[in-house]
């Protein structure tokens, strides 16, 4: 059968060169919404934590009409930290856009996105967005992207991608490298519809739809999103689900729907090439197969990257636990953490010897990070260690360790200081070379643990103006141990709240974390100290008040202002023998052992 009437497509792009505007765009010159000029920008960046960072976390999925043809649209995210979401939702797509900005060009990103679609046997349209910004250089970068594809060794077919030039704010695109006045997405609406394949399945064969996407509804519960490759499927048929091991469950559909625009549509039955949401399926998990209870064929499950990077979450045991969050055992810990684990396929949770501490791992910083943004603002309280690499013994029987193709765009007059940086860290340059006026393109490859804190030393180094990306290369034997950076602590001694008169003291010693008016707890790390050694220190001393008028008495106290700990900083901050607490209202640093006396003895036993 071949779907003439369909074509499903996927936005791939590197994080900020406009894939997301570029839907918007595309919704509202389909004539789906009454008045285009009262839709949000971002629509698809529905998550509250997607609209404050400006990323795509989560794919989704909308579709549009052009003239007779339904075109279904998956937005992917653009990090490689949530590659797991591209991964899963390529085997719903024919064809993919390419957005690739007309002046940077292929970044990290893009290369990442662009290999996994490239080796799912997809067909690209190439989309030179921001063609209406100062320093365009589409013909340069048309060139850097057939060296991309070249390199990622893609096939003779997809070598012939064709090429449009667009402005994604503008709501413009063109097969010419200048943009018409009063342009429309015409051209690629058009493109899509000559270049990309429309499904091709047997109608009348053995139902399969590969479950892709979980969502949750409160009045149908669990609904699962996917593509029907083969067969067809009706409200109120029964259907078999095979899961990893092949077992055959029972189920009955409630529910199908398809959508139009940002709107669920309730359909009576859909076909080869349709991608529908199911419901009536509670216990499904991503990469099982809806198939026919008789005569079921399970289609081979989704295989994404294996995580890099793993770290304990366990129950808050701090002196403050229970304050401020809403859920705080072990019980709620486990559930939500499980429930994650479901929907989210780059993510594994394991349970370990203590029950009231789980081992998370996952694809990076950024990966694990929202998940902990995500808990928190949910109502979870925990404490989380410091996220460490996932060692693999390799078949010859060594310790083999991942590693990063660590890619930086720095100002020519900081690239001394940046090489100092990575030196300790083991790096290896392969690449050094310009990126632009008086800015220098340098990359390495460096051990994952390398990576952990280097974005805000990095940050600091260049005084914000370095630009950092990094992307899986690989395992290699493992490289022998990266000493912490020597940084010191500065460790409450008793708890209270927090004094000016104190704090005056303190921030002499280091940079603090905290302001006055704080509550703090005994062995919590307030600051960081100056010297590579921790100082335990009094912060809610108050002043001595006397009888006797001193010459400075009337003198205010004047503190620096303090460094807040967001939960970023703090995951890249926090030392091996510490812990972050997490509660929806604060994040803290402690000692994992908050007795002074217990934490010396144990220095000793290391000893």
């Amino acid at each position: 059968m071949e779907r003439r009437d369909v074509r499903n497509i996927a936005i791939i792009a590197h994080v900020d060169h406009g894939k997301t505007t570029l839907v918007d765009a595309m919704l509202r010159q389909s004539g789906i919404f009454r008045d285009p000029s009262q839709m949000a920008d971002r629509v698809l960046d529905s998550n509250d934590l997607e609209r404050e960072r400006g990323i795509t976390i989560l794919s989704k999925t909308t579709a549009v009409h052009y003239e007779d043809t339904i075109i279904n649209i998956v937005d992917t995210p653009g990090h490689a930290d949530f590659g797991g979401e591209v991964e899963r939702i390529l085997s719903m797509v024919d064809g993919a856009l390419l957005v690739v900005d007309a002046n940077e060009g292929p970044m990290p990103q893009t290369r990442y996105v662009l290999h996994k679609a490239l080796s799912a046997g997809i067909k690209p349209i190439v989309v030179l967005n921001k063609m209406d910004r100062d320093g365009a250089r589409p013909h340069e970068v048309v060139d850097q992207v057939l060296e991309l594809f070249i390199d990622l060794e893609a096939s003779d077919d997809q070598l012939e991608f064709p090429v449009l030039y667009a402005s994604a704010k503008q709501g413009v695109a063109s097969t010419e490298a200048v943009l018409p006045e009063n342009g429309n997405l015409g051209a690629l609406f058009r493109t899509i519809l000559n270049e990309i394949p429309f499904p091709v399945g047997d109608e009348q064969g053995s139902l399969q739809i590969l479950a892709t996407t979980l969502e949750h509804d409160d009045y149908l519960g669990r609904m699962v999103i996917g593509r029907v490759t083969q067969g067809q499927v009706s409200v109120n048929q029964t259907v078999g689900i095979v899961n990893h091991e092949g077992d055959v469950r029972r189920a009955r559909l409630s529910k199908i729907f398809g959508r139009i625009g940002l709107k669920r549509v309730e359909l009576e039955a859909a076909t080869v090439g349709d991608i529908v949401t199911l419901a009536g399926l509670p216990d499904v998990t991503i990469g099982e197969t809806i198939t026919d209870a008789d005569n079921p064929e399970p289609l081979p499950p989704i295989i994404v990257d294996e995580p890099t990077l793993t770290i304990l979450i366990g129950v808050n045991t701090s002196p403050f636990s229970g304050q401020e969050g809403q859920y705080v055992t072990s019980r709620h810990l486990r559930e939500r953490l499980f429930r994650e684990q479901e929907r989210n396929v780059a993510l594994r949770v394991e349970d370990t010897k203590d029950a009231e501490v789980f081992r998370v791992s996952g694809r990076g910083e950024l990966h694990l990070g929202i998940l902990l943004e995500q808990m928190r603002r949910e109502g979870y309280e925990m404490e989380v260690s410091k996220p460490e690499v996932i060692l693999h013994k390799s078949s010859e029987g060594e310790w083999v360790e991942p590693f990063e193709h660590l890619y930086l765009d720095v100002p020519d007059e900081y690239v001394g200081p940046v090489m100092e940086l990575l030196g300790p860290r083991k790096a290896e340059m392969t690449h050094m070379g310009q990126a632009g006026p008086n800015q220098t393109r340098l990359e390495f490859v460096i051990p994952a643990r390398g990576l952990l804190g280097f974005r805000t030393a990095f940050v600091n180094q260049t005084r914000g103006y370095g630009i950092m990306n990094h992307l899986f290369e690989g395992y290699r034997p493992y490289g022998g141990a990266i000493d912490e950076a020597p940084r010191g602590a500065l460790i409450a001694i008793e708890d209270g709240v927090t004094t000016s008169y104190a704090l005056d003291n303190a921030q002499q010693r280091g940079t603090l974390f905290i302001g006055p008016g704080v509550s703090v707890y005994t062995g919590m790390v307030v600051g960081e100290n100056s010297r590579p050694t921790d100082l335990e220190l009094n912060v809610c001393k108050r002043k001595h008040v006397t009888n006797m008028r001193s010459s400075t008495a009337d003198e205010a106290v004047r503190l620096t202002p303090p460094r807040p700990l967001t939960l970023d900083l703090a995951l890249e901050y926090v030392k091996s023998d510490e812990l972050v607490e997490i509660t929806p209202k604060s994040i803290r640093l402690r000692k994992a052992t908050l007795d002074k006396t217990l934490r010396k003895r144990e220095k000793i036993q290391k000893i």
